[in-house]
């Protein structure tokens, strides 16, 4: 089993699907990578060499950020934005959407399950 990046690829699965198991590379990125690492792209995974694993391994430390980098990248421009104060930092740091999407209703993959308030429906009459 291939491990590139301390990520372990599928070894049955065609290398240029297998590259996509890592963080930061799509389709696209994976057929180039095998292009410029001289791989063919539809042999399997496990029947890597060493050195082609070495190849592609090289290839993405010097020019592409993946994994670990991309990750802290990422959570860099994301704090980023939360101190200087701007309103997608705001959006973040009150798990709530950050791209314009409605939040009246829906947003329940960013909002999390449902926290019902009791008496909220309907008002009581007070006769």
């Amino acid at each position: 089993m291939p491990r590139i990046q301390g990520v372990d690829l599928p070894p049955d699965k065609p290398t240029h699907i297998s590259l996509r198991y890592l963080r930061g590379i799509g389709p696209t990125l994976a057929l180039r990578l095998c292009d410029q690492a001289g791989i063919d792209p539809q042999r399997r995974a496990k029947e890597m060499s060493d050195d082609d694993i070495a190849r592609i391994a090289t290839l993405l430390d010097r020019e592409y950020l993946v994994e670990g980098a991309l990750r802290r990248t990422e959570n860099a421009n994301i704090e980023r934005l939360k101190h200087i104060g701007s309103y997608r930092g705001s959006r973040h740091r009150r798990s709530l959407p950050v791209r314009g999407q409605r939040s009246k209703t829906n947003a329940r993959t960013r909002k999390g399950p449902r926290k019902t308030v009791a008496g909220k429906k309907g008002v009581k009459d007070l006769k």
